[in-house]
């Protein structure tokens, strides 16, 4: 016990991380620079081009293009990636707004003119524009070194000569085998090879998407001009060349089933993506003691990041261990409160109120927020808060019942970070829809940073366009057909996304770069990796590896959009006694295995008292593919 006491004392006072002692892997220090991701092979490829001279900019655009090959159950070459960066050069944060629009044919009344109250989950009408492929190119062009031939060279071996299959990866795609052989022949014919699912440890090719790359490649080298020309030419041909003619035509031409259980084509066409633009903004930025961190716009969930440490400031966090109920009460009834504001308040169609968005991270707001949590009840209420004095409005969150009764709910349902991996003889018998996200945190030796998740056009998103080999992304999904929403579908406006990198500063100078996958979760666990790092003090790896939870408190961002209150999913690695108080606090707890929460990476850096560069990185273990390097 006085050993404990001493550490704590240590721990505290000193600010040392002398415990606890065991984490289940090093945090990673160095000085030429770190990367972690959510895959060794993008984590390791982009600290492969920080070693032959590349900046963060060049690694993270190398790492995102392997994360499309390696991980393709959680995002493709359709989907999109917000990302955040820190220039050492120009001495600023910026934020890539790699979130794709709608078609202009894609309205609320043009889907429930087709008998639609939702927008499906799957298949070609919940399409967006795939932007994944020109926000990568923006960031490499205005702040990157190297060639676009050199950062997709990676991508493009692995994909021509072969990746080793993910359990998961195959677990994804015996789950909607029955789909791709019934109904989506493109996606069998790239996933199913001789009809049968790939073998876990195996070796995979993407033919057609390596061709795609190359083709890529070969026509920008042949029409640009120096580097930043190649890279503006490959934009050109994938936004309006032939990437975009084919999808027009495979959207125009294919009628494919989704989760209405019937079938329909696409709405997305070749001037959707010809007149789409990535956006480079300024983010959105709050401060936690010595910390501002930044998120992406309300274009996003980041926003809800920023309102919960609003909240916290005047939580007393630093009174409540990690693993304590008192830590996970405070933390889960900010986090409600921040998802019904997200419900009512976040988007960028017409319905969306800027002034309302604003106030929503006022101090005077998330002050009277904070007054409205019970530190010794559990909420089970949705409680939209009223910014500037303006009355929220919720969507009907009765369609999503009315959708599941008229659905095949078998694909499509979702996009769970971690469904339990059932052993394998009870595959084929089981029926799960396996989608998500990926994440990469890179710094390099100069200071320069960089936080993306990527996301969209996995495997069982939308059929695989043969010409192209890889799938679109259905973010679509995530708007609502009421009309006057601020996340109200509508032609050519973006969904407001769940994707949500994240990046901070402390006293003033980049410090950290962090992030996870997890949909709805992600400015849940990434937010109480932040308090356990920022309060408590844990080091990267600490944090992360921490137990970790969430709640569900609000209309799920992904089809069909269940509405769920006071649910509180837990690890358990916490003591039964801990979780016994949460329950008498009122929370519906759910106990989970004990490493089934998040998917965190996270790298940062701090100079020492002569100026010397200090960096770190931590990885996640779950899952056993989570990644840190560095040197």
């Amino acid at each position: 016990m006085h050993a404990c006491i001493n550490k704590y004392v240590l721990n505290r006072i000193f600010g040392l991380n002398l415990g606890p002692m065991f984490t289940t892997r090093p945090e990673i220090t160095g000085t030429f620079g770190v990367a972690s991701s959510t895959h060794w092979l993008a984590s390791q490829t982009a600290m492969g081009v920080l070693e032959r001279g590349g900046n963060a900019f060049d690694a993270a655009v190398a790492g995102g293009f392997v994360l499309q090959v390696v991980e393709p159950h959680l995002n493709g070459p359709g989907g999109e990636v917000p990302i955040l960066l820190w220039s050492e050069r120009e001495k600023r944060l910026r934020a890539i707004n790699g979130q794709g629009c709608a078609p202009a044919e894609a309205t609320p009344q043009a889907f429930r003119a087709m008998g639609f109250e939702q927008v499906p989950g799957i298949g070609l009408l919940p399409l967006t524009v795939p932007s994944a492929f020109p926000a990568w190119l923006t960031m490499l062009r205005d702040h990157g070194t190297w060639k676009l031939a050199d950062v997709l060279a990676p991508a493009i071996g692995y994909a021509r000569d072969g990746f080793p299959v993910l359990p998961r990866v195959a677990q994804a795609i015996l789950a909607v085998r029955e789909l791709f052989t019934e109904h989506w022949p493109g996606s069998a014919a790239t996933w199913l090879p001789d009809g049968k699912v790939p073998m876990p440890g195996s070796l995979f090719r993407l033919p057609a998407l390596a061709a795609t790359y190359t083709r890529l490649v070969e026509q920008a080298e042949r029409d640009g001009d120096g580097r930043v020309g190649v890279i503006d030419a490959a934009m050109r041909h994938w936004q309006q060349g032939f990437v975009a003619r084919e999808i027009d035509d495979y959207c125009r031409t294919a009628s494919v089933r989704d989760t209405s259980g019937e079938k329909h084509a696409g709405l997305l066409r070749f001037d959707d993506m010809a007149n789409w633009t990535v956006a480079t903004e300024a983010p959105l930025c709050a401060d936690f003691g010595r910390y501002t961190v930044a998120k992406c716009g309300f274009w996003s969930q980041g926003p809800m990041f920023l309102e919960q440490l609003g909240m916290l400031r005047h939580a007393g966090l630093e009174q409540h261990a990690p693993e304590t109920a008192g830590f996970v009460h405070r933390i889960a009834e900010a986090t409600k409160l921040a998802l019904a504001d997200r419900a009512a308040w976040y988007g960028v169609a017409p319905g969306a109120n800027r002034t309302a968005q604003q106030a929503l991270l006022s101090d005077d707001y998330l002050r009277e927020r904070w007054a409205m949590v019970d530190v010794q009840r559990a909420s089970d209420a949705l409680r939209a808060g009223h910014p500037a004095g303006f009355a929220p409005r919720l969507p009907d969150l009765g369609v999503s019942e009315r959708s599941l009764r008229a659905s095949d709910a078998r694909f499509g349902v979702g996009e769970p970070t971690f469904a339990s991996l059932p052993p394998v003889s009870e595959w084929a018998d089981r029926e799960l829809f396996v989608g998500d996200t990926c994440h990469i945190d890179v710094i390099d030796r100069h200071g320069n940073m960089v936080s993306a998740t990527p996301s969209g056009g996995w495997l069982s998103s939308s059929p695989t366009v043969p010409a192209l080999g890889f799938a679109l992304s259905t973010r679509l999904q995530i708007t609502w057909l009421d009309e006057g929403l601020p996340n109200t579908l509508a032609p050519r406006v973006a969904p407001c996304t769940t994707l949500s990198p994240s990046m901070a500063l402390r006293d003033g100078e980049p410090y950290m770069a962090f992030g996870t996958p997890g949909g709805d979760q992600q400015d849940q666990w990434s937010l109480a990796f932040f308090m356990r790092h920022a309060v408590h003090r844990m080091n990267l790896q600490q944090a992360i590896d921490a137990p970790a939870w969430h709640v569900k408190h609000a209309p799920g961002s992904f089809w069909p959009r269940q509405t769920t209150l006071n649910a509180l999913s837990l690890e358990s690695r916490f003591a039964a006694g801990e979780i016994d108080t949460l329950r008498a606090l009122g929370h519906h707890v759910v106990v989970g295995d004990a490493w089934s929460e998040g998917r965190l990476s996270a790298c940062s850096q701090e100079r020492d008292a002569r100026g010397r560069l200090l960096l770190r990185a931590g990885a996640n273990p779950r899952g056993m593919q989570g990644y840190a390097v560095g040197r």
